[in-house]
């Protein structure tokens, strides 16, 4: 199974959408609450290329984008193969 890793906040709709969408695929997630870890924001806006938006989402360390990208890649049938559920 795939490394995912998600940085968001606790007051946020869309990342409660794409923790719902990984937690629906019974997908393990690391959350990384930038609210409870400000330190973590300057990384988080690091790894995205300067995105400053929540959610942020990262599959085996590759930058998927927030959770209108999270929720397409699931829609084009794509999201499965990249979190490692199927080949």
């Amino acid at each position: 199974m795939a490394k995912v890793e998600m940085y968001t906040t606790v007051w946020c709709p869309y990342c409660a959408r794409a923790r719902a969408l990984l937690d629906k695929k019974g997908v393990a997630y690391t959350n990384i609450d930038v609210d409870d870890e400000p330190g973590r924001r300057s990384e988080m806006v690091r790894r995205a290329h300067g995105r400053t938006s929540v959610p942020q989402i990262f599959i085996d360390g590759e930058h998927i984008g927030g959770c209108d990208d999270i929720v397409a890649l699931d829609r084009a049938g794509k999201l499965d193969v990249k979190l490692g559920l199927q080949r």
